[in-house]
């Protein structure tokens, strides 16, 4: 158990580190990368609203500019990070999805995501702590935008006010 937490926790250090790299000498997103990024510079703040998985896909940054995915449960706004989110990104497979699995298990494959609503209930302690912390660093970078919805779940009603108050105090 002990050397394999251990080497759970070496893969996260360097993969840390890969992305420390890339966003220090990474190149950019390939052609119409930078105009893609003004148009989403552009785009007004979302509105706060619950999303359900088939109307996450939309957001995956080739039919809609704007680019969301979802992290344990809660949807935040990548577009900011279109270099990484978005369709030529190294994590443009996320785009438009719940990421969960894909984070807590270091998959950057399509079979890390699941097409219906994934509970993540299979996950062992040290992945779902691994999607905590990635919520953690979402919620510091990018806009809180909403929830993901479960099947047959309604999606709640924000106010305007809940909808303007700092974006930052998220649940």
């Amino acid at each position: 158990g002990g050397q394999m937490l251990l080497g759970v926790g070496l893969l996260a250090l360097a993969l840390l580190a890969a992305y420390r790299l890339y966003l220090r000498w990474g190149t950019r997103s390939g052609p119409g990368g930078a105009a893609r990024r003004g148009e989403a510079a552009a785009l007004p703040r979302m509105k706060r609203r619950d999303f359900s998985l088939e109307q996450l896909r939309e957001f995956d940054g080739t039919r809609n500019p704007r680019i969301l995915l979802a992290v344990n449960g809660k949807v935040f706004d990548v577009t900011n990070g279109s270099k990484f989110y978005g369709p030529e990104g190294p994590y443009g497979i996320f785009a438009g999805r719940d990421a969960s699995r894909g984070l807590a298990t270091f998959c950057l494959d399509k079979d890390a995501l699941r097409d219906e609503y994934d509970d993540l209930s299979d996950l062992n302690a040290v992945q779902m702590e691994s999607v905590r912390e990635w919520e953690m660093q979402f919620k510091e970078k990018y806009d809180y935008v909403g929830r993901l919805l479960k099947p047959g779940e309604e999606p709640s009603e924000y106010t305007d006010e809940e909808d303007t108050k700092d974006h930052t105090k998220q649940e």
